[in-house]
């Protein structure tokens, strides 16, 4: 089993995917910003990816999450391919990428893909008031859930290296 619903009564943790979640952000138009510009609010799902671990103990008034996207969104977008969301991105080999399957009946989440370029940084009281209107779509489950933290970390940590080292052969 890779997903679960929790009653609405229990704590959100890492990996609850809530919907409809209010984002804010500046609008980018031609590569331009307009820091006098007021931001901009719309809503979208997201995945949870603060350590269970800091929300269980109460050690952070914020939480990050990342959006998640209906595949098919990506790929009528033209973002995504769909043999590369098969082949690539399911498989993990994509940086910033991370696939969720479809959730069977009655969990109401089509198949897609965690967006770890777009992170957002939302206030824990606007969560529990999301799971309190009943916003929480499902729970990503262990061990799934330490992979997507895997994925999220190996994203972010990274090395380049200058030049590729160089060969005899």
């Amino acid at each position: 089993m890779i997903y679960s619903t929790p009653a609405a009564v229990d704590l959100f943790s890492q990996a609850d995917i809530i919907d409809e979640c209010p984002i804010f952000g500046l609008e980018v138009a031609d590569g331009v910003v307009d820091l006098g510009a007021a931001p901009s609010r719309w809503t979208e799902p997201v995945i949870i990816l603060t350590q269970a671990c800091d929300l269980a103990q109460t050690k952070t008034t914020k939480v990050l999450v990342a959006l998640v996207h209906p595949a098919q969104r990506l790929v009528d977008a033209g973002i995504l391919k769909a043999p590369s969301i098969r082949d690539q991105v399911r498989r993990g080999l994509v940086f910033g990428w991370y696939y969720l399957p479809a959730a069977p009946a009655p969990i109401a989440m089509p198949e897609s893909v965690v967006d770890l370029h777009d992170l957002h940084t939302v206030p824990k009281a606007i969560l529990e008031k999301l799971i309190a209107d009943g916003k929480r779509v499902c729970r990503f489950l262990s061990p799934y859930r330490e992979h997507l933290a895997q994925h999220f970390a190996v994203t972010y940590m990274r090395i380049g290296l200058p030049a590729p080292y160089e060969t005899d052969a």
